[in-house]
């Protein structure tokens, strides 16, 4: 079983390279590829600054980020006890209209979807738990 490792910031903008060298630090131990280094981070970046933004309207709040390496395949999740909401309720953009014609919102974590192997979401202990995970 590989050890995860726990990184729990307050939700904000300011701790993102935080959280990016927190994960970068064990996919280079881990062995990570240069491509799934920086799918991984664009995707942890993405969803780290939905929660600093969105998370917590009225009040301050954390986010914690967990990783873990095992058999080539890197874990990330990002627990947050904010507004529940599941980022994979909504559909995905339609990219084959023009941008003008598309909706606000979605081309997100549609890019996370796309380039992560497996994503899920969870409402668990009264807090947010969204797992990506991504072969190295």
């Amino acid at each position: 079983m590989a050890e995860e490792k726990v990184l729990r910031v307050p939700a904000k903008l300011e701790n993102l390279d935080e959280a990016l060298n927190f994960v970068g630090a064990m996919l280079e131990t881990g062995g990570c590829s240069t491509k799934a280094d920086t799918q991984i981070r664009i995707a942890l970046e993405e969803m780290y600054i939905n929660v600093a933004k969105y998370a917590y309207p009225e009040r301050d709040g954390w986010v914690e980020i967990r990783c873990s390496v095992e058999d080539g395949v890197a874990t990330i999740k990002i627990i947050d006890g904010g507004e529940p909401f599941d980022p994979l309720a909504k559909p995905d953009p339609d990219t084959t209209l023009p941008g003008k014609e598309r909706q606000i919102g979605g081309l997100g974590i549609y890019m996370v979807k796309s380039t992560m192997d497996e994503v899920e979401y969870a409402y668990r202990d009264d807090c947010n738990n969204f797992t990506m995970r991504r072969s190295i």
